[in-house]
């Protein structure tokens, strides 16, 4: 009586797995041996078949994917599942599953290229676990008793990476730096990308805090494409214990995600840790929000003045107007409590033309007034995506024609992203500003998001040093590199310096040293109202040098 059931000989399994681009692996660690059949030309694993020696496994997966082939490789308990994510070199993405049949003896599974696991649970830009599955594993996880961290770190500025470098650039960053997390941490971590922007780890505490582990290992300079990347972090923190009683995973990460909010507001490269201040914050932003509509109309956002001093002589030079608001029940807020949510609600280009109009109706009134002031200038930050704002080249006439100031008085500051995201566009807005009467001033720079070649393109007068590097050169080596690469370049393209961050004289001795032209920062005040500006003004003239703070 003949069978029904089929018999899958030899041939029919190749067949099978050729057509279905599939591979089975298996692996003697004794015998230092592993053995694939299948598809493996079209997996990139064309030169391993039949059989090849770990050491040709790692060599044939790219550099930064060696850790990975390790964990296939490495010896481990019975029944202990195998999965990781390697790219081959000349080859796709592929996808290790399997298990471990006997304790240190053989291993086996399958390999497929990515796309073939249609419900894979790993990022397909950097490897690690993607959103859903890291809550998943970290709701497992959390039931072993112990204490533990999670961590998300923010990858500062990436949307202004995205715009100087292009996606697919600013792709590779992102990789770079998932595979750097990955080399940090040991692999009982659960490591994932939980946003666009945004790592995250899960780890048990141990001697060093896994936030100090985190930028150990992601805030080193790395080069992408040719350029030259200084990644920061805003980093949020949570603790909680495992067990019986052990927290929601998707509440503790939302608690690290309000800590990292907290920590943007510290600047770049901030971190804080939760706390339940934190809850209360988060109501007050729908609020807060509410409340900016309107605000400019009732004048409630103003510029207040932060000096900028000649290194040389310390005399006043001029003044960056900062935008501040005058809440009528939260009183001064500074930018980082209410630019995010003005970028938000499209209130970005209004405000950039309400602060160059009122920054130069205060300096005409001081030149005016102060008879000694009559090269004083007025700074103002034209905010991302405010170069190609219709109508800015007129405004600035208008502005200049209204308040009588001559040209060079007011000076506009334009950010390195703005620039590399379309040079030749910008080279023609920059150029007609100019005309206007306009000074211009690459803000930022020494970030690191640009090429060097459009400088000479482009009419800038004045170069300013992003204050992070000015902040660390005397502790950090390649930032005092950086600062004296800048200072070089401006002496060789006839540009002026400036320096942002001088918080005390010694700063502004070593800057002076380098040859920098100009400095500011909290070392001569931070910035001022109007009337406290004013002040300062008089003072320095009647004293023939702006005052600046000893070391402290």
């Amino acid at each position: 009586m003949p069978s029904d059931r089929w018999i899958w000989d030899a041939t029919t399994t190749l067949e099978a797995l050729g057509a279905a681009d599939v591979a089975l692996w298996y692996w003697e660690p004794q015998a230092d041996r592993l053995r694939l059949t299948g598809a493996t030309r079209a997996l990139g694993l064309g030169p391993l078949a039949p059989d090849c020696s770990s050491a040709a496994l790692r060599a044939l997966a790219l550099p930064q994917d060696r850790a990975q082939a390790d964990d296939v490789l490495r010896v481990q308990d019975p029944g202990t599942e195998v999965a990781a994510r390697i790219r081959m070199r000349g080859g796709g993405i592929c996808i290790w599953r399997g298990v471990w049949l006997e304790e240190g003896l053989r291993a086996a599974g399958v390999v497929a290229a990515e796309t073939r696991f249609a419900a894979s649970n790993l990022d397909s830009l950097t490897g690690l676990l993607d959103r859903k599955s890291f809550i998943a594993r970290a709701r497992e996880q959390l039931h072993s008793p112990g204490a533990y961290e999670l961590v998300v770190a923010d990858l500062d500025r990436l949307r202004r990476l995205n715009e100087a470098l292009g996606h697919e650039r600013a792709d590779l960053v992102l990789a770079a730096l998932g595979s750097r997390l990955a080399a940090a941490f040991p692999p009982d971590a659960l490591l994932s990308r939980v946003g666009e922007d945004e790592f995250g780890v899960l780890v048990r505490q141990g001697d060093v805090p896994a936030v100090d582990i985190l930028r150990g290992a992601m805030e080193r300079p790395l080069r992408v494409a040719g350029f030259d990347i200084h990644p920061t972090l805003a980093v949020g923190a949570v603790r909680g214990h495992g067990g019986v009683e052990a927290p929601e995973a998707a509440e503790l990460l939302r608690r690290a995600e309000l800590a990292v909010e907290a920590a943007k507001t510290g600047g770049r490269g901030g971190a804080a840790a939760y706390g339940r201040a934190l809850e209360t914050d988060g109501l007050s932003r729908l609020a807060l929000e509410g409340d900016l509509r309107g605000a400019i109309g009732r004048g409630e956002l103003m510029p207040f003045y932060q000096p900028i001093v000649r290194l040389s002589t310390g005399a006043l030079s001029g003044f960056e107007a900062l935008v501040r608001w005058n809440h009528p029940r939260r009183g001064l807020l500074t930018p980082d409590q209410f630019l995010p949510l003005c970028e938000e609600m499209g209130l970005m280009a209004a405000l950039g033309a309400h602060m160059m109009r009122q920054a130069a109706r205060q300096l005409a009134l001081w030149r005016r007034d102060h008879h000694a002031s009559g090269e004083l200038t007025v700074a103002v930050n034209l905010s991302s995506g405010e170069i190609d704002r219709p109508d800015l080249v007129e405004d600035v006439v208008q502005i200049l024609c209204d308040t009588g100031l001559p040209p060079g008085a007011l000076k506009l500051e334009v950010t390195e992203s703005d620039v590399m995201r379309d040079p030749d566009r910008a080279a023609v807005i920059l150029r007609n500003l100019r005309q206007a009467g306009a000074a211009l001033a690459l803000d930022d720079f020494g970030t690191g998001f640009s090429s060097l070649s459009y400088l000479t393109r482009l009419p800038f007068d004045t170069l300013k040093i992003d204050r992070y590097f000015v902040r660390t050169m005397g502790s950090d080596e390649g930032s005092a590199k950086i600062v004296s690469s800048v200072v070089k370049l401006g002496q060789d393209l006839a540009l002026e310096v400036v320096a942002e961050g001088v918080e005390n004289a010694g700063m502004a001795r070593q800057l002076l040293a380098l040859g920098c032209d100009y400095g500011q920062g909290f070392g001569y005040a931070p910035a001022l109202s109007p009337q406290e500006a004013e002040v300062y003004l008089n003072e320095s003239y009647v004293d023939g040098a702006a005052p600046v703070k000893r070391r402290g």
